[in-house]
């Protein structure tokens, strides 16, 4: 995938583009304005529009900047450290009229617009079984995928599945679908995707960076975990842990997940990434939106500027929460060492990383992390984050702001995939040594000790291990925390509503250590750059980090664990309604009313 090129114009299906004569008798097309019906005829022309799908699927609104990071905001793992950029989005309170909230929707609509055109052409295309399976395959996992965001973003969406609906205002401007007839559609493009695919064993060179039959075998099983269909998702899961969708492993080291080159990148534990062009091989132009289209596009993402301190050259946006740094310190390696997947994840500095010899040696930027301990990010404090960035790397000594970093993103890995096996035989058939084993696949990689069933007495004390535990030492600071959020219930149950609080909350000191409840950070201001003392749970002024939620922790923005329907697309479309977000109504009697259970906290 990063040897395709990137289809100018991103395939604009529209415009006619002919010279008439005053007679009539000469009808020239202009071959520089293609129309829909005279394109997408041919297996070349298809081949193209496919790529179209992976171009759309890397832009900021997707993957590769907002799109990615807005999931991170929402989760628990992950604060908003410069207190400016997706403020609102971490604080669940965003409106409307906030800008970024249309651009996971523009990108994903985009994406979804160019499948439906492939769909509605590949069967009259005269496509050989091969390079139809292929064809379409890939449309029906995009459109999935494409609508799979766009559900967990903004719960109702418009639907639409037919590309000829579009010549129509009222085929444009659809009415809101509810969440399941959405997911009803993308269960049903993920289940066929994954039977026409070819996998990554038999797929060769073709395979490599494109989605395969084990990539939408994965969605598919997410899919139906999202909606409580667990022994579905358990049957699923169990056929891509046994190679039924191609052979799917975790790869030694775990850092090599988060590395660019050839050498690591599409490797056997990736069911599904997104391609970026590797440092030192881009071009110079950042192509923010799918309008920008420029055949010397950096072809990199921004998700690494948004995480990377300023002192570093980044942004300085997002940092981690103490709670993720004390949970992947909590637990020692069996030859006691530290957690490998503390160095992975977060850019702080550990005395005991001068006497590793694996790897870990300190390289931020290829400058030395300062010995009190860690970068602070921004004037508010924070752990930087340096999962999916150059910081372990030493590629440079400073980030280049912008779509530039070059490591693709895995969406999905054969670890994640374990994990939801466990979660999946817990809930069918409780605690067991199955469900241990998917988990101590995971923990041994890491070093960690093995687990015992028995040592978990109930489907709660398990499930509790997998969520707050086992998944965000693994996936910590990934994309997908709050879709499992949502999933899980955790926004409407009191207990779990604290739990997300406390895991959020931190103060502010001359040193990090300590517990839970008495963490501290250090912090330097530009107005005194004294050290001060900053209370559990506020900012430097005395306000509530979290200011919405109340100080017994209810979640006073009920329904902002989505995104509203942006205000633009309501004023455009007269039969598009706002979602929960918009009404700030609470999503707990549909989540009762669908049967999902929530666990409850397990001390």
């Amino acid at each position: 995938m990063k040897k395709l090129n990137i289809l100018l114009a991103s395939l604009a299906f529209a415009g006619t583009g002919v010279f008439t004569s005053c007679d009539d008798q000469l009808d020239v097309e202009n071959p520089n304005q293609q129309t829909t019906d005279a394109f997408g005829n041919t297996e070349s022309d298809l081949n193209e529009t496919i790529i179209a799908c992976y171009n759309h699927s890397r832009m900021e609104g997707s993957y590769a900047r907002v799109g990615y990071t807005i999931d991170l905001c929402r989760g628990d793992e992950v604060w908003n450290a410069s207190q400016v950029w997706y403020l609102p989005f971490d604080n669940l309170n965003v409106t409307s009229s906030d800008e970024i909230t249309e651009w996971p929707w523009r990108e994903w609509y985009y994406t979804l617009n160019v499948a439906n055109y492939v769909l509605s052409k590949v069967d009259g295309a005269g496509l050989d079984e091969e390079a139809y399976n292929q064809i379409k395959g890939q449309a029906l996992f995009f459109r999935g995928l494409s609508y799979y965001n766009l559900t967990g973003y903004y719960q109702n969406v418009p639907l639409i599945t037919d590309y000829a609906e579009y010549s129509t205002l009222s085929g444009l401007y659809k009415a809101n679908s509810s969440q399941d007839e959405v997911l009803d559609v993308v269960e049903a493009d993920f289940k066929e995707a994954m039977s026409i695919l070819p996998s990554r064993d038999n797929g060769g060179e073709w395979s490599k960076g494109r989605a395969t039959c084990g990539a939408a075998a994965g969605y598919y099983a997410r899919t139906l975990m999202f909606r409580h269909k667990f022994a579905e998702a358990n049957a699923v899961l169990k056929d891509i842990i046994a190679g039924k969708y191609g052979k799917y492993d975790l790869m030694p080291n775990y850092g090599d997940n988060f590395r660019e080159g050839s050498e690591f990148e599409n490797n056997i534990e990736s069911l599904y990434e997104v391609q970026y062009l590797d440092y030192g091989k881009q071009g110079t132009d950042d192509e923010w939106t799918p309008v920008n289209t420029s055949s010397n596009a950096t072809q990199g993402h921004a998700v690494e500027s948004n995480l990377t301190p300023g002192v570093f050259g980044g942004w300085a946006d997002l940092a981690a929460s103490p709670w993720l740094y004390n949970l992947l310190k909590s637990e020692r390696c069996e030859d006691g060492t530290l957690d490998p997947r503390l160095y992975w994840t977060l850019g702080t500095y550990e005395a005991e990383y001068d006497t590793y010899v694996d790897g870990r040696n300190n390289m931020m930027f290829q400058t030395e992390i300062p010995a009190e301990g860690f970068v602070v990010n921004a004037n508010n404090g924070g752990i930087p984050i340096v999962k999916n960035t150059g910081a372990r790397q030493g590629l440079y000594s400073s980030v280049v702001t912008g779509l530039h970093c070059g490591v693709n993103l895995r969406m999905l890995r054969f670890a994640d995939v374990l994990l939801l096996a466990a979660e999946c035989e817990n809930e069918v058939n409780g605690p067991n040594d199955l469900a241990l084993s998917y988990i101590n696949r995971v923990r041994n990689r890491a070093g960690l000790k093995s687990l015992s069933s028995s040592s978990f007495s109930s489907k709660d004390a398990l499930f509790e291990q997998i969520a707050n535990v086992e998944r965000p030492k693994e996936l910590g600071c990934e994309f997908g925390r709050g879709f499992d959020l949502i999933r899980w219930g955790f926004y409407y149950n009191e207990g779990r509503m604290q739990q997300l609080l406390q895991h959020s909350a931190f103060k502010k000191s001359s040193s990090f250590v300590g517990s839970l409840s008495d963490m501290e950070l250090e912090v330097a201001t530009n107005e005194d750059p004294a050290k001060r003392q900053i209370e559990v749970g506020k900012d430097d002024k005395g306000n509530p980090i979290y200011d919405n939620y109340d100080s017994s922790y209810n979640y006073l923005e009920q329904g902002h664990e989505y995104i509203p329907v942006p205000l633009a697309q309501l004023n455009a479309n007269p039969n598009l309604v706002g979602n929960s977000a918009n009404g700030t109504t609470s999503n707990a009697s549909v989540y009762a009313a669908h049967g999902y259970s929530i666990h409850p906290v397990v001390k």
